[in-house]
């Protein structure tokens, strides 16, 4: 695969943004393989997903964000992110007792489906530990109190080992625990979380049960980024299943865990590849 450059953008909308970026692509002499816009003209923003190889580009890489920022970021008010195709995200994945997203998540990545590093997996408990054995990724433990008392205190470790291994971003696999304001603000739009619901219906614990109680036809599973409210951070991915009246509360955990791996799974791709925007509180996925 040819080293390529990702720039991701989002400005307030105006004529000749397109052609002003990829002219300055084209007249350094790069080759632009994607391109994908999108105007929300409600808020008259612009959003856009540029990527180049980097190939005779005359622009060394090192200066290509100074570059950027010179020519474009104050004259269209814009907000950027540039991205190296050949520098892997390097992806931490938290987890408490249940499996099934963590196989899934290492299955593909054993697979090769993802261009990921994934250099730690933190847990509350040690139930999990057998599965990082299998596929050879160090696994850590920090048990925290009922009480919480000792929450900052693990939070903290867990900090210093995310920056020790360079952590780019984290998935929360099941994570039954919440995260502190702090560690959302070191890694916003960076953390991102399955939520057994179709939200924004049935927040919190035990949603399946709580679908089961109000009788819905259909069951979902939603992955987004976790901000400091709980469980309404900006939405990534969703699907839903199919339910009737002959379920029951244990048939709808088995049926929602197999849609958590996949929603799960599909926002990590998303993400790995550099393809979500946020704004406010919505994301911009391109394909």
């Amino acid at each position: 695969m040819k080293p390529t450059a990702i720039l991701l953008l989002h400005c307030p909308d105006k004529q000749g943004i397109i052609t002003e970026v990829t002219k300055f692509i084209t007249d350094n002499k790069g080759n632009i393989v994607y391109l994908d816009q999108y105007v929300d003209r409600q808020d008259g923003m612009f959003f856009m997903r540029i990527e180049w190889e980097l190939d005779n580009f005359l622009i060394p890489r090192n200066k290509l964000n100074e570059y950027i920022h010179t020519l474009y970021a104050q004259r269209y008010q814009m907000t950027f992110s540039l991205y190296f195709n050949d520098e892997k995200p390097r992806m931490a994945i938290f987890v408490s007792k249940m499996s099934h997203c963590l196989y899934d998540l290492l299955a593909r990545y054993k697979a090769g489906e993802w261009n990921v590093d994934i250099p730690c997996i933190i847990s509350n408990h040690e139930d999990l530990r057998y599965i990082a054995e299998q596929f050879d990724i160090p696994y850590y433990v920090w048990s925290i109190k009922k009480d919480h008392s000792n929450k900052a205190e693990v939070e903290a470790a867990e900090m210093e080992l995310l920056k020790k291994e360079n952590v780019t971003f984290m998935v929360l696999a099941r994570y039954m625990q919440i995260i502190s304001d702090d560690m959302i603000e070191s890694y916003p739009n960076k953390i991102i979380n399955i939520h057994h619901s179709f939200l924004p219906a049935f927040i919190g614990a035990k949603p399946y049960h709580q679908a089961w109680e109000r009788g819905v036809k259909i069951i979902g599973a939603t992955s987004h980024y976790v901000t400091a409210e709980l469980d309404a951070g900006p939405i990534i991915e969703q699907d839903v299943v199919r339910i009737t009246h002959k379920d029951t509360p244990e048939s709808l955990v088995l049926k929602g865990r197999d849609l958590e791996k996949i929603v799960l799974s599909r926002a990590v791709t998303k993400h790995i590849e550099r393809k979500i925007l946020t704004f406010h509180n919505k994301t911009i996925i391109f394909s």
